[in-house]
């Protein structure tokens, strides 16, 4: 069984801001396998899918960002997942907006979602796709900090890119769970600049 979690805060106010990016994508991903109900399970809303052959657990924790580690150890434990069967997925604000970086393990890079998970697995040693959701601008940064801006909602010209990343960070967790790290790996992190105009899955950048 594969886990798949996505980063992101409860409650109507941070539906659409960036720091949801993670919970963006397992809607996407339960859209595509049917719409089934999530339950409640171990601090978290989870709705149980096939991909492929494969059985996978798609989670949205629901102790906010910072307390997110609760909710993954809980589920890798009481399902018995093994770790390298983990994807976590979450928005990265030191990337530039739309693009995917997937990796097998690191650093949080200061995301406060993975800095818990890393700390309630004892690990760093778990797949993690972040998302860029773009920098804020400096004065920005000056006046309300990062917080500030993970906190934002995408405006009206980012938000027809930050679709196309959430389906292709979504076919990204498919190929994880249907070939494996290094295959997604080897796809999606060649898609590094995706402009405003230009398509991801365009020849610069084939995703599929």
């Amino acid at each position: 069984m594969h886990l798949i979690v996505g980063l992101g805060n409860p409650g109507t106010q941070y539906a659409r801001t960036r720091h949801n990016a993670g919970w963006m994508v397992i809607d996407e991903l339960v859209r595509r396998c049917g719409d089934p109900v999530m339950r409640r399970a171990s601090d978290a809303l989870v709705a149980s899918v096939v991909m492929g052959e494969r059985r996978v657990l798609l989670a949205k924790p629901q102790t906010f960002m910072n307390l997110s580690g609760r909710a993954v150890a809980g589920l890798l434990r009481y399902h018995r997942i093994e770790r390298e069967n983990l994807l976590v997925i979450c928005d990265d604000l030191n990337l530039p907006l739309g693009r995917l970086r997937l990796r097998a393990s690191g650093s949080d890079g200061g995301n406060n979602g993975l800095k818990s998970v890393s700390q309630s697995l004892a690990s760093t040693e778990y797949a993690r796709l972040r998302m860029g959701v773009g920098e804020p601008p400096r004065d920005e940064r000056r006046e309300r900090g990062t917080a500030g801006h993970v906190l934002s909602t995408f405006a009206a010209d980012e938000w027809p890119q930050m679709q196309k990343c959430i389906a292709h960070a979504a076919d990204c967790a498919e190929l994880f769970v249907e070939a494996g790290i290094e295959a997604a790996m080897n796809r999606f992190n060649q898609v590094n600049k995706v402009g405003a105009g230009q398509s991801a899955a365009s020849p610069q950048g084939e995703t599929r």
